[in-house]
């Protein structure tokens, strides 16, 4: 996906420790034209998945899930960092974040996934598999049926898409992160 590596290049910001901020386009302020873009270039490599719900994490997920929801005119139903007080029959795991450094619990009533649930995940970033993990988790808990992921970038270097492929699970990411040594961003081809 061209675009994406282009502004990749171009806005993407590369820190040490293998850090690469997208902030200015995906998950702090939005490019609404891209996330459209990612969004229906999700569709086309999904296309003829039996999806019936798609699935992600709050908060960076949302946007690029909530667009191909509108496309493919399917519930989104996205896992809350927080649990809310009013929330009933809940499915709770835990993840670990690379970039915050912490574990925190995610949760979602079972009211929205449910056993028989076609779910597809997307989110911005896989890195480790941590969030992706968790994800799988809560759809084996609800006995639902993980049918793909999506991610706008994958750091493959992070190795979280070897195993998750490794696992069998079909998994897209619209550009791979070869490298980011010496805070230089190398993009696969």
């Amino acid at each position: 996906m061209n675009i994406l590596k282009e502004r990749i290049l171009r806005d993407g910001r590369c820190y040490e420790g293998g850090i690469l901020k997208v902030d200015s386009f995906i998950n702090h302020q939005m490019d609404p034209n891209l996330m459209k873009s990612v969004a229906v270039e999700f569709v086309r490599r999904f296309a003829g998945t039996d999806i019936n719900k798609i699935l992600t994490i709050e908060a960076s997920g949302i946007a690029p899930a909530i667009m191909m929801g509108f496309l493919l005119d399917l519930p989104v139903v996205f896992a809350k960092k927080k649990k809310p007080s009013t929330m009933d029959n809940m499915l709770i795991t835990e993840i670990s974040s690379f970039t915050k450094k912490r574990s925190y619990d995610v949760c979602i009533s079972s009211s929205y996934l449910c056993p028989g649930d076609k779910v597809l995940f997307i989110d911005d970033f896989l890195a480790y598999g941590n969030a992706a993990k968790g994800i799988i988790d809560l759809i084996n808990q609800a006995g639902a049926e993980l049918v793909g992921m999506g991610f706008i970038i994958e750091k493959a270097f992070q190795n979280g898409g070897e195993y998750l492929r490794g696992l069998g699970i079909h998994v897209e990411s619209l550009a791979i992160i070869e490298s980011l040594d010496n805070c230089c961003i190398k993009i696969r081809e």
